[in-house]
C-alpha cells in the first residue's frame, strides 16, 4: 500500500473569523471541523479531527500528513502594516518615486487624502544604471553600495528589496547588489526581476518591497506549522488559484490565498452541474467575496492594488465587500448600518456568549449572525458551542428604542429584518460589480453559494438579481477549503515582450523564444515539486492591446494560431467593440503551467430512500415577504438524491444553515448537491424603499441601496 493511501490529508482555509478544516481519511471519506481563527488554528483543526475520527490520544504528537492550506497571514500583515523591517534599494534620484506614486486620486472628491504608508522603512539610493536599451550606462559603486547596505542593516532592516530601473531588460546590476546584500547579512533578499520581469519601475519595485516585507512572516508561519507537523508535506494556495510547495510560497502571491480556493471550487461545482457561467458567492464571518466564471474561465488580473500597494502577480479577480456574519449592525441616527466593522473571531457575535476572566461579556453590539439567530434563521444544533440568545434580544431592544426616539417606529422583527435587507443589498451590488459592470447579465449565470453564512442569504440575493438557479455543494460551509484541496499545482511566469507589433500570422521570434523559455521554466519548477512530467500542461498567453492604448487584455493561445482574431473576440466581449485596421502590439508574454494532483475522492453517498424526508421539527422563522412562519427544519444528511422540498424551510448542515425562501424549490442532486430553483421571481419583485425609511441606505462600502435597486430594476426590465 502506498504512503498516500495510509496518510491523512487536510484541506484548510484560515479565514478572518473561522478556520475551515476538511480531513480526508485513508479510506477517502471526508470529515470536517471549524475552529475560531488564530495562529494555531490549522494545527488545532487537524488535532480535533484526528482525535475525533482517528482515535488520536489527547496531547499525543501529530502524525505526518499531507496539508493544503490557504491563509490570510500575508493579507492581514499587509493591511495592518506589521511586516518585516525592509530597506528598498533603487537608483540615485528615484527613491521619491515610491513615495509619490502615480498621484492618482482613488476618491476624487475626498479633500482629506490619507495615503497608506510605504512598506519600506528606509530607502537606499545607489549609483549604477541600465539604459532603456538594456545596456549599462553607469557602473555600480561597490564600496558606497556595500556601506549603504551595512548602514541599513545596522539600522534594523532585516529584509531588502532591490528595484533598479530597466532591470527587466538586463538584471545584471540587481544580481550584483543582491550578492552584496547577502554579504551584509540581510535575512531576506529579493530583486525585482525575480518576481515581476516586466516594464514599470513603480509596480515592480512595490511588488519587490511587498515580497521583502511579507515573505519572512510567511516563512515564520510555515516554520511553526512544520514544527507542529513534523514529517508532513505542506502546500499552499496562491492568489492565482494554484498550489505551490511551502518553500516557494511568497508574499505577493499569497494575498488572495484563501478566497482563491473558493473561486476554484465555484468553477468545479458549476462544471459538475453542467454550467459554464457561474457567480461565486462566498459569505464568511468577516466579508463576502464574489467572483465571475464565464465560459469555464475565471478572469485574472496581473497588477492589483492591495492595501495601497501595487502588486504585480497573477490573481483571480475577486470583489470583496465588508458584509459577513460578523459584520456589526448599527443605527447612526439616520440609517441602519451593516459593517464594515466586524466582531471577528474575538469577541465574535453576541450570541457566542464570550466573556473575559471576570465573566463580563466581550461583545457589545449585535452582528449579522445575531440578527439571523434572533429571526430563527440560525439554529444551535450544530454549533461547536452553546448559543446565548438573551443578549441579542436585549441589544436589538436597545436599538429599537433609539429608532423610536429618532421617529422610526419598528418592532424587533422589522428592525432585525431591516439589517438583513441592508446586507442583502450590499452583496447584490457586489455581484453587479463583477457582472453588470462588465457587460455580463447575471441572469444567465448560476449562483454558487458557499461560506458559513451564505446559505442564510443566497436565496434573497439571487432573487434581487433575477438569478433563478442556486447551487450549494454538500461542503458549502467549507467550500474554500474544498477548492484548496482540489486545486492543481501551478506556476505562472511572465516576460516583458517589448510592445512589438503583432503580425497578421504567427509571432515574432523573440516572443516565441520567451514563451518557450517560460514553458521550460514552468515544467522544471513543477517537476521539482513532485509533478509527473506527463501531468504538466503549459498554456501560452499574451497581453495584447491596440497600439497607442494603455490597457492590455490577456489572451490565451488560440487553437488555430490566429492571435489577431482571438484578440478581436476578447476585445469585443469585454468592451463591446473592435478597431478594425488598428495595429495590435504585444506587451507581455506569459505561461501558465499546471499539474493535476492525486486528490482523494470522497466516499459515495448512500442510495436515496423511497420515502420523503421527515422534518426534524418546526420553528417560528422569519422569511422575506412571508414574515414569521412555522417552518419545517430538516437535517442535511437526511436529504438524499431525488428529494425535493418547497420553501419556506430550514436545512441544518454541519457547517451552516440553508434558508429556503418561499417560492424556491430545492432539488437534491447526485453527490448531495442542492439545486435551488426560484419558481416565483416575478411575483416577488420588490418596490423601492420609501425615502424616509432608515433601511433605504446600504452602507457597506459607502454605497446607496438605491443603486442596487436600480440595477435590479434594469435587469428585471
Amino acid at each position: 500500500m502506498s504512503a498516500a493511501a495510509t496518510t491523512w490529508e487536510f484541506w484548510i482555509d484560515r479565514g478572518g473569523t473561522f478556520t475551515d478544516c476538511i480531513g480526508v481519511a485513508p479510506d477517502g471519506r471526508l470529515h470536517i471541523a471549524k475552529v475560531l481563527s488564530s495562529d494555531t488554528a490549522p494545527v488545532e483543526g487537524i488535532r480535533a479531527l484526528l482525535e475525533r475520527e482517528a482515535d488520536l490520544a489527547p496531547g499525543a504528537p501529530l502524525p505526518a500528513c499531507r496539508v493544503k492550506l490557504g491563509t490570510t497571514v500575508a493579507t492581514n500583515a499587509l493591511l495592518e502594516r506589521r511586516g518585516a523591517p525592509t530597506a528598498l534599494v533603487t537608483n540615485r534620484g528615484l527613491a521619491g518615486v515610491f513615495t509619490i506614486g502615480t498621484q492618482e486620486r482613488p476618491e476624487l472628491f475626498n479633500l482629506n487624502i490619507q495615503k497608506p504608508p510605504p512598506l519600506h522603512a528606509q530607502a537606499v539610493e545607489i549609483a549604477g544604471r541600465t539604459g532603456a536599451d538594456g545596456t549599462t550606462t553607469e557602473l555600480l559603486d561597490e564600496a558606497a553600495t556595500r556601506q549603504a547596505l551595512r548602514d541599513a542593516r545596522d539600522a534594523g532592516c532585516a529584509s531588502v528589496a532591490i528595484a533598479l530601473i530597466h532591470a527587466y531588460l538586463d538584471p545584471t546590476l540587481e544580481e550584483q547588489v543582491a550578492t552584496w546584500a547577502r554579504d551584509a547579512g540581510f535575512d531576506h533578499i529579493v530583486a525585482s526581476h525575480e518576481i515581476a520581469r516586466e516594464i514599470g519601475l513603480l509596480a515592480r519595485g512595490e511588488t519587490a518591497a511587498a515580497d521583502a516585507y511579507l515573505t519572512p512572516l510567511l516563512r515564520g508561519h510555515i516554520q511553526h506549522l512544520e514544527d507542529a507537523l513534523p514529517g508532513s508535506h505542506l502546500r499552499f494556495m496562491q492568489s492565482s488559484g494554484a498550489l505551490t510547495d511551502a518553500a516557494h510560497f511568497r508574499g505577493p502571491r499569497a494575498l488572495l490565498s484563501g478566497p482563491a480556493g473558493g473561486v476554484v471550487a465555484t468553477l468545479r461545482v458549476a462544471a459538475e452541474a453542467g454550467f459554464a457561467h457561474a457567480i461565486g458567492f462566498d459569505m464568511g464571518g468577516t466579508s463576502t467575496d464574489v467572483s465571475l466564471v464565464h465560459e469555464d474561465e475565471v478572469d485574472r488580473s496581473f497588477e492589483t492594488r492591495v492595501g495601497g500597494v501595487r502588486v504585480k502577480a497573477p490573481m483571480l479577480s475577486i470583489h470583496t465587500v465588508a458584509a459577513g456574519g460578523g459584520s456589526l449592525c448599527r443605527f447612526d441616527g439616520f440609517r441602519l448600518l451593516v459593517g464594515p466593522e466586524s466582531a471577528g473571531a474575538k469577541p465574535g457575535p453576541l450570541c457566542y456568549g464570550r466573556t473575559d476572566e471576570a465573566g463580563r461579556r466581550l461583545a457589545r453590539e449585535p452582528a449579522l449572525t445575531d440578527v439571523n439567530a434572533f429571526l430563527g434563521r440560525i439554529q444551535p444544533d450544530h454549533f461547536p458551542f452553546p448559543l446565548d440568545f438573551e443578549p441579542v434580544a436585549a441589544a436589538l431592544e436597545e436599538l429599537r428604542e433609539r429608532l423610536a426616539k429618532a421617529g422610526f417606529a419598528r418592532d424587533p422583527d422589522a428592525l432585525a429584518a431591516g439589517f438583513v435587507e441592508v446586507a442583502n443589498a450590499s452583496m447584490a451590488e457586489a455581484i453587479a460589480q463583477v457582472s453588470v459592470s462588465r457587460g455580463v447579465d447575471p441572469r444567465d449565470h448560476v449562483l454558487v453559494g458557499f461560506g458559513g453564512a451564505a446559505g442564510q442569504h443566497v436565496c434573497a440575493v439571487a432573487r434581487r438579481l433575477g438569478i433563478r438557479t442556486v447551487l450549494l455543494h454538500p461542503l458549502a460551509g467549507l467550500l474554500s477549503a474544498y477548492g484548496i484541496g482540489v486545486a492543481e499545482l501551478g506556476f505562472d511566469g511572465e516576460r516583458d515582450a517589448g510592445r512589438v507589433p503583432l503580425p497578421e500570422q504567427g509571432l515574432p521570434d523573440a516572443v516565441t523564444s520567451a514563451l518557450a523559455e517560460l514553458a521550460a521554466e514552468g515544467q522544471g519548477a513543477l517537476a521539482a515539486e513532485g509533478a509527473s512530467p506527463d501531468a504538466i500542461t503549459c498554456e501560452p498567453w499574451l497581453d495584447l492591446r491596440y497600439a497607442g492604448t494603455e490597457s492590455a487584455l490577456a489572451v490565451r493561445a488560440p487553437e488555430d494560431g490566429d492571435w489577431q482574431a482571438a484578440f478581436a473576440r476578447e476585445h469585443q466581449r469585454r468592451f463591446g467593440y473592435t478597431r478594425a485596421g488598428r495595429p495590435v502590439e504585444i506587451a507581455t508574454a506569459r505561461v501558465r503551467a499546471r499539474a493535476g494532483d492525486a486528490t482523494p475522492s470522497a466516499a459515495e453517498s448512500p442510495a436515496a430512500p423511497s420515502a420523503d424526508p421527515t422534518p426534524l421539527r418546526h420553528e417560528h422563522v422569519w422569511f422575506p415577504d412571508a414574515g414569521r412562519v412555522d417552518a419545517p427544519v430538516y437535517e442535511r444528511h437526511a436529504l438524499q438524491p431525488g428529494h425535493t422540498l418547497a420553501g419556506p424551510a430550514l436545512i441544518l448542515e454541519e457547517a451552516g444553515t440553508v434558508v429556503l425562501d418561499a417560492g424556491f424549490r430545492l432539488h437534491v442532486e447526485a453527490g448531495g448537491r442542492l439545486r435551488l430553483q426560484d419558481e416565483g421571481a416575478a411575483a416577488h419583485a420588490r418596490p423601492r424603499a420609501a425615502a424616509d425609511d432608515p433601511v433605504r441606505l446600504e452602507v457597506v462600502g459607502n454605497r446607496c441601496m438605491s443603486i442596487a435597486e436600480q440595477m435590479g430594476a434594469v435587469l428585471r426590465n
